[in-house]
Formats: C-alpha cells, structure tokens, sequence
C-alpha cells in the first residue's frame, strides 16, 4: 500500500522518510518517550534512521504497519503513530506525543482520525490499544478517543527485555459511528 497523508482541523499526519531523521532522533531522547515505549534506549541516531528508512517504508509496502508522523500545518512534528496489523481485522494503536506538545489534545485528534481511516480504508473491526501499567498519559489519550478499557494483562508488554503488566482497550467501528466489516454479536449477559 502507498502511504496515505490524513488532516484534521488542526494536524497533518503524513508517512515519515529520510527528511525526518533528525527531528525524529530529537524527539526522541525525551526520557519519557524512552521509559513507557518500547524504542531503543538510548536511543541513536542509527535507530532514528533505520526507523525513517526502512522500517516505515517496508510497513506500509507489506500492509503491516502503518506509521503516521503527527505534524502542525507549519511542519513542527507533534508526534507518532502507528497502527499494527496483529491478526485478521484487528491493528493495534500505538502512540507518543513531543514534550512540547503533551496535554493540547493533538494526539487524541489523531488517533481518532487514524482509527476512523483504518475501518473505512483498511477494514479492521477492532483497534486495539495497550500501555504498560502507570502510563497515565496514554491511558488519557486512549480514553479521551472513545477506547473502552477491558483491563490488565499480565506480563502482556515486553519493553526492554522486560516483561510488564499492560491495560487493554479497544476502539470499535461502532463507537466512532461507523459499521463494522462484520456481523458484531456481542455477549449477552
């Protein structure tokens, strides 16, 4: 698939390349970005360009990963996002925001623009989200999107060699007003 340029009201969100190398190495030396996602740390500038040359590239060719650079109008980068394909009409979310940026709400915009692209373009069904345990500020973009925490998996995150305790959630067409691609029976009690 070639990649896809997506706008809200107030953000561009674009594939990333080589031009975003820099910027995106920049980013992330954050220590917060380093601590709650699974990027190398410490984070090199061989990684940022691995990242930008050949692991969004390759997602997006094989339908695998679809990786969104979060940018304001006048280029400033906000953040990243990615949706992973984990199993037959299901992706997972992933996301961080710039310390700059955290708090306005951009990546809550995007997350929902993202998820909505992904049931109508790409028919998933499911988007599902996970944060280890304490990261708070995924948790709130998570909410702040419509996702319904499910709960804690145990050892479900392995970050850094490191086996951890994660929140699930999970985003349906339906939440956003959209159909599903499949029949949707959900359990009775």
């Amino acid at each position: 698939m070639e990649p896809v340029t997506l706008t809200t009201d107030r953000l561009l969100l674009r594939s990333v390349g080589p031009q975003d190398t820099d910027v995106v190495y920049s980013a992330a030396q954050d220590p917060e970005i380093q601590r709650w996602t699974t990027i190398p740390s410490p984070y090199l500038l061989e990684h940022a360009q691995s990242f930008t040359e050949q692991l969004v590239p390759e997602g997006w060719a094989n339908a695998s990963m679809f990786t969104f650079g979060v940018f304001l109008p006048e280029g400033e980068l906000v953040g990243m996002l990615a949706v992973t394909m984990r199993s037959l009409g299901v992706g997972e979310i992933g996301f961080w925001a710039t310390k700059e940026h955290r708090g306005n709400g951009y990546i809550t915009e995007a997350t929902v623009a993202v998820s909505r692209w992904a049931f109508t373009r790409l028919s998933i069904d499911r988007v599902e989200w996970r944060a280890e345990l304490g990261n708070k500020g995924s948790r709130a973009v998570a909410e702040h999107a419509g996702f319904t925490i499910e709960g804690t998996l145990r050892s479900a995150i392995n970050n850094k060699g490191v086996r951890r305790d994660c929140w699930v959630g999970s985003l349906l067409p339906s939440d956003l007003g959209l159909p599903s691609t499949a029949p949707y029976l959900p359990a009775q009690p």
